[in-house]
């Protein structure tokens, strides 16, 4: 069993803790009312897309996502969130220093030994959510439970979720497709482009990830027969007819949306598996980015 393996299967486990723990960091997490941006690069970038989007659709107040190297350094904010796994990469750390003294900053992290530990002004630990593997899936998802939970948005049924994701088999033949799309809408759009990043990584997929909507708006072009298309929540009426009749498949997402980026997460790993492909080293890639001076 590979790194990436061992850990998304320990994810019903990581996020019952982290929702458990949840409310000793409320002080540390951002309060109603407050105008939040959240960053992170990569799959911590996606987890914070999803995480603004909840947090607006729960009437918590205004909340952006950001890249955090492209963070608009003019805009006020009374709380910054930054996710990072390492809590060592580059352009994190120069947001957070940027940051101190002028706006409140926390950062979800994996890893306590690191400098982020200082260069925010509250850290929380998810220590239990660390991974081995370059490519991220249970810290990702644990802080965006942790998250979930903060505005009381989690529930068992997500766990339950999560495990019948990880008991069932995949769909038939959705291994051998030879281009994969998953879509979203509002929270879910953050999800579909981490299950995107994830094929990509992880076994070298050609993948794409739009907000539902978009999808008919010139990439429906590309489905055929052997592409696939992959909802995370609820679709809009109709697409998926317009995808079945254009000969590409649709898998709808029945499950919470996080877990279905546990079934995505599988997927990946399975068809590396089948392309001969270790999901645990991709390449051109590691487990965090440090730019040199």
């Amino acid at each position: 069993m590979t790194y990436v393996e061992d850990e998304l299967t320990s994810q019903p486990e990581c996020w019952t803790r982290a929702a458990a723990e949840a409310a000793r960091h409320t002080p540390a997490l951002p309060a109603a009312g407050e105008r939040v941006a959240i960053v992170g690069c990569g799959t911590s970038y996606f987890m914070a897309q999803s995480a603004a989007a909840l947090r607006e659709e729960a009437g918590q107040g205004e909340t952006d996502a950001f890249a955090a190297s492209e963070f608009p350094r003019g805009r006020a904010y009374d709380r910054v969130v930054a996710l990072t796994r390492s809590g060592t990469t580059t352009e994190v750390l120069e947001l957070l220093a940027g940051l101190k003294g002028r706006t409140r900053t926390v950062a979800l992290t994996a890893d306590p030994r690191t400098p982020v530990m200082s260069a925010a002004d509250d850290v929380v630990v998810l220590d239990f959510a660390d991974e081995r593997s370059v490519v991220q899936t249970r810290f990702a998802t644990t802080a965006l439970t942790l998250l979930r939970a903060h505005l009381d948005l989690h529930t068992d049924a997500v766990v339950a979720d999560a495990r019948a994701a990880l008991a069932a088999e995949l769909p038939e033949g959705l291994v051998g497709s030879t281009q994969f799309t998953f879509l979203g809408r509002g929270w879910t759009v953050g999800l579909a482009n981490e299950a995107g990043l994830k094929m990509r990584e992880a076994s070298l997929s050609w993948t794409e990830a739009y907000p539902a909507m978009e999808y008919r708006h010139g990439p429906i072009s590309i489905s055929t027969a052997g592409t696939a298309t992959w909802m995370f929540g609820e679709a809009p009426d109709g697409l998926a007819d317009q995808v079945r009749e254009t000969g590409a498949r649709w898998v709808p997402g029945d499950l919470d949306p996080l877990a279905e980026l546990v079934r995505a997460q599988r997927l990946a790993v399975a068809v590396a598996a089948a392309r001969g492909l270790d999901p645990d080293r991709p390449r051109h890639l590691t487990r965090s980015v440090i730019l040199a001076p």
